[in-house]
């Protein structure tokens, strides 16, 4: 009877142990599906914008994105719930990057006209201004009629841009156009255009803080509503989710709120604006540029690398086969625009395929792709270069070719090509600089991105420059030391 009663315990225990588990795994199984649609509540979209547009979206002194269009679109996402992940590029590289769906939508200051409904949907009009023209503080320009055979320097895509030209029969002056206002302005500055056109608010701020030194001729023409975009008949959901955060901030007072502290207020200038004053504030941010300047370019050579000795190597087989595969890659990427190849592969890829890149990933394709031609010819020249009687000696002595190759061939064919690798390195991380283009922030776009806040244009330019030379100083003495060495 005792025994009967242990059992029975015992069962129970095991069966209480037993149904405790199967609540616990029942209860998992709820809390983690639970969990799960917490963590993916809040949706993540990329967002494309600039830097160069202040007071609608620029980088503060510890660059930090602000602006207009930032604190409208950042008010909207905690209002509605999702995350933002910022794309940073030029305004007509924007455009197209959104119109290959590299992004989910766009926010800079960019009009809603008719033509640009065709490749974009847009949202309801968060804010509405007009172009003016402006020049030199000490130009003796009074009004348009007196830009007849002068210079007006424009930003491509904009709306300024459009007026401009339809302008310029009309007051007889010349259009010349750029990539963001940074250079714009800095084209009228250094004396080179006689006249900018700009979005009012925009410029106005500029001359309002002090940060140009310009004035304001004319009315304000052809005000024109500004719209978050996204690509036609894509991210509906994001949209409406930017309609509805609108009117919410809008009828709280966090719209005018925002607006109130960037329009019509005077900031206050005490930025060092001298040589060392720009070094020192604004030292940190180029460094992180040159990081990635020099993290992308040793990505892209390691690839390049890879990538040219087997086209090195298939250009000096007897197999016509490889070596006219090598030969035409070699042609095709030496003669094809580092530009173009950017544009191709972030853009072009994209729309016709659908297949998307990262634009670092983007970046290092461009470089690696571009320089594995040269380190082919590198490679080819520099295994031509060696006595073809080392080949020979080689298999006098039983060698096989691929052996005589490897042990005596190419360690003295090195020796040639380390110069030219060492070269070769000097210019991919100089060509880095084209990949701003495609909105990754190196060092040359983190320059620019400075100067469009503080349009100290010379002093940060000479500053880039400077990390350039040493850098590169420092790679040649590197290679010089590893020529001598090799050559003992």
């Amino acid at each position: 009877m005792n025994t009967k009663s242990k059992k029975h315990k015992k069962s129970n225990k095991i069966g209480s142990v037993l149904f405790c588990w199967i609540l616990f795994i029942f209860g998992l199984g709820l809390i983690l599906p639970a969990s799960q649609v917490l963590a993916q509540e809040k949706k993540t979209y990329s967002v494309i914008t600039s830097t160069d547009y202040s007071p609608f979206e620029f980088t503060d002194e510890n660059g930090e994105l602000i602006g207009i269009d930032i604190e409208i679109l950042e008010a909207i996402a905690e209002d509605q719930g999702f995350e933002i992940e910022y794309k940073i590029m030029p305004f007509s590289s924007g455009l197209q990057a959104l119109e290959s769906k590299q992004a989910d939508g766009m926010i800079d200051g960019m009009g809603i006209t008719d033509e640009r409904k065709q490749s974009f949907d847009f949202s309801d009009p968060y804010f509405e201004a007009g172009s003016m023209f402006a020049v030199d503080a000490k130009s003796d320009i009074q009004k348009l009629e007196d830009l007849k055979g002068k210079q007006v320097a424009t930003k491509i895509g904009s709306q300024g841009a459009d007026i401009a030209e339809r302008l310029k029969d009309q007051y007889g002056y010349k259009v010349t156009k750029f990539e963001d206002s940074v250079n714009m302005y800095q084209d009228v500055i250094s004396g080179n255009s006689h006249a900018v056109i700009e979005d009012y608010p925009v410029m106005a701020y500029a001359v309002n803080t002090g940060t140009i030194d310009l004035r304001l001729i004319g009315e304000e023409i052809e005000k024109m509503p500004f719209g978050f975009a996204v690509s036609k008949g894509e991210n509906k959901e994001l949209l409406e989710m930017f309609n509805a955060g609108l009117k919410s901030i809008k009828d709280s007072g966090k719209y005018d709120e925002i607006l109130d502290r960037y329009i019509g207020a005077e900031a206050d200038e005490t930025v060092d604006n001298s040589f060392f004053g720009q070094l020192k504030g604004n030292l940190p941010a180029l460094m992180s540029g040159l990081y990635k300047t020099i993290l992308i370019t040793f990505a892209s050579l390691f690839f390049a690398f890879v990538l040219g000795i087997l086209l090195g190597m298939m250009r000096n087989s007897e197999n016509s086969v490889l070596s006219s595969i090598a030969l035409v890659y070699i042609d095709l990427m030496r003669g094809l625009p580092l530009l173009v190849l950017a544009f191709f592969i972030y853009f072009g890829i994209p729309q016709m395929t659908g297949i998307k890149f990262a634009t670092p990933i983007a970046g290092i394709l461009t470089l690696g792709l571009n320089a594995a031609a040269y380190i082919a010819e590198i490679v080819r020249g520099g295994i031509q270069a060696i006595p073809v009687g080392q080949m020979e000696a080689g298999r006098s002595l039983g060698l096989s070719k691929k052996t005589t190759m490897r042990k005596i061939i190419l360690p003295q064919a090195l020796k040639v090509m380390v110069p030219s690798f060492i070269n070769q390195f000097v210019i991919t991380l100089k060509d880095t600089s084209i990949l701003s283009i495609i909105g990754l922030v190196e060092l040359t776009q983190t320059g620019r991105i400075i100067i469009a806040r503080t349009y100290q244009s010379g002093s940060i330019w000479l500053i880039v420059g400077l990390i350039y030379v040493i850098l590169i100083t420092i790679l040649t003495k590197i290679s010089n030391r590893l020529e001598r060495e090799l050559m003992v």
